[in-house]
């Protein structure tokens, strides 16, 4: 007889050899030696130090030569991968939404000359806590999270961007996509299914993402960046017999100041072990005025763009300390979709996932580890990271915990770490198969015809963001980004 529990390993073990036939058709060019590398980071008992190291893996079976020649060669359909990786998200939880967040970070290459399209990306100094610049790329991360405490995520795409690419543009599009993604698969509308969620953190402007995503069916929830800001809100009824242009913007809504708030549309009060009382207040139809900049720099006429402000304060943090401010929120949804307080600032703490995700990658996967010289390289290593990634989060449930002596047991309700999975992969990988073929034997190639001079490598500049300029004001009048 089969148990629940053998029926349910056989499941997990097809979405996994799923998903590892679906990336495979995703190669179009250095097929095998790009699944083979994909298996090396997987099966590595030891963080990635080294690229060229992944070469003595048991399960890469080919040089050193063929590693590099992937990654400089080979080909990857970035559009089959996603859709691949959204058929590989988990289901929602009940009837809520799907849940996704987006964030920036950054592979940093400061003495790559060689690189091109390097830019001055943020990065935090651990000295000061100040934010310091550091040469590299930026990648815009989109990933799916779950309820409940976890350091698993779902990437489902990552896009480099160009020092003169618009955050806004760029995460719109991926929103976009990912949402005609989607409603392909089938994973969003039917009766009380609530559109999904992309939760962002404060450095997302959070009126400029609102009106880049009207069109999208889809709720935005983003952390406001100051908490001074200043809203408006609805103007009052026009006075009969009064002429001129009507009022934009009502009265002010200020956050500093508990003065100007007007009775909340929704109060939530609930008692919580990790953060005691905790108070959310709610206030919808709120605007604040736009300025011509960034966004909207190139508007004829600047939009109203409204949404609800939410206000969380809670008694104490998960350590014992005293918040030091209050949390304030920005949240925008489709008309129809109700207001929950109870998900919103629940929803909001499950966004910190990704850093789990962003340090797996960099210090164990060995995102940033691998010294690529073109951007093209970095994209395929990307796209390979997150195979990888993806697969131990689909086999968490079929590895085995190979505890050290001094770790701590796993809790028996939560699923085992990125690290603990990683560990065990390898003595499951033979049972998953490969769709990679068996490499042919040959002989080490001539190797550089003697006399031959390459010349040094060109040198690459570290761009500037280009200053743009706002054609509705004097020549030479520069305007804010």
């Amino acid at each position: 007889m089969i148990s629940v529990q053998d029926d349910r390993q056989a499941v997990e073990f097809g979405a996994v050899t799923g998903f590892r036939d679906g990336f495979y058709r995703c190669l179009s060019a250095r097929a095998d030696a790009l699944f083979v590398l994909c298996d090396a980071v997987s099966c590595g008992e030891r963080p990635v130090t080294s690229l060229v190291e992944l070469s003595l893996s048991p399960v890469f079976r080919r040089g050193h030569g063929a590693l590099y020649d992937a990654l400089a060669a080979g080909e990857i359909d970035a559009a089959g991968v996603g859709d691949v990786l959204v058929d590989g998200l988990p289901a929602a939880a009940d009837e809520g939404p799907l849940l996704f967040t987006a964030d920036v970070t950054v592979c940093p290459r400061p003495d790559a000359e060689c690189s091109a399209d390097r830019g001055h990306c943020h990065t935090s100094c651990r000295c000061d806590g100040d934010r310091k610049t550091i040469p590299g790329w930026n990648y815009a991360w989109l990933a799916g999270i779950q309820w409940g405490r976890s350091s698993w995520v779902s990437p489902v795409d990552a896009v480099r961007m160009d020092p003169d690419d618009d955050l806004v543009a760029v995460t719109a599009a991926q929103i976009r996509e990912l949402a005609t993604r989607l409603r392909a698969a089938g994973r969003t509308g039917g009766a009380g299914r609530l559109p999904p969620m992309v939760v962002m953190d404060s450095g997302y402007p959070a009126t400029a993402m609102t009106d880049a995503v009207s069109d999208v069916d889809v709720q935005l929830l983003i952390r406001l960046d100051r908490d001074d800001r200043v809203f408006h809100r609805p103007p009052p009824p026009r006075v009969p017999g009064r002429t001129g242009r009507p009022p934009k913007y009502g009265a002010r809504f200020e956050c500093a100041s508990p003065t100007s708030w007007h009775t909340p549309d929704a109060t939530l009060t609930v008692d919580t072990d990790r953060y005691g009382r905790v108070e959310v207040h709610a206030w919808s139809g709120l605007s604040p005025k736009i300025q011509a900049r960034g966004w909207f720099a190139d508007r004829s006429e600047l939009p109203v763009v409204t949404g609800t402000v939410v206000h969380v304060r809670v008694e104490h943090l998960p350590d014992g300390r005293a918040p030091h401010k209050d949390l304030w929120l920005w949240w925008a949804a489709p008309e129809g979709v109700p207001l929950d307080l109870d998900m919103l600032w629940r929803v909001y703490l499950r966004r910190f996932d990704i850093e789990h995700f962003f340090r797996f990658a960099k210090s164990t996967l060995g995102w940033t580890a691998a010294k690529t010289r073109t951007p093209a390289q970095q994209d395929r290593w990307t796209w390979l990271t997150i195979a990888a990634y993806t697969q131990l989060r689909l086999a968490r449930n079929l590895t085995t915990d190979l505890r050290r002596p001094w770790e701590r047991r796993p809790e028996p309700d939560r699923p085992l770490s990125p690290h603990r999975v990683r560990r065990g992969f390898r003595h499951i990988h033979d049972r998953l198969g490969t769709p990679a073929r068996v490499p042919k034997p040959t002989r080490p190639g001539p190797g550089r015809p003697p006399g031959s001079r390459s010349g040094p490598a060109q040198r690459h500049p570290v761009r500037k963001k280009t200053e743009k300029t706002d054609t509705r004001q004097p020549a030479g009048k520069k305007q804010a980004g």
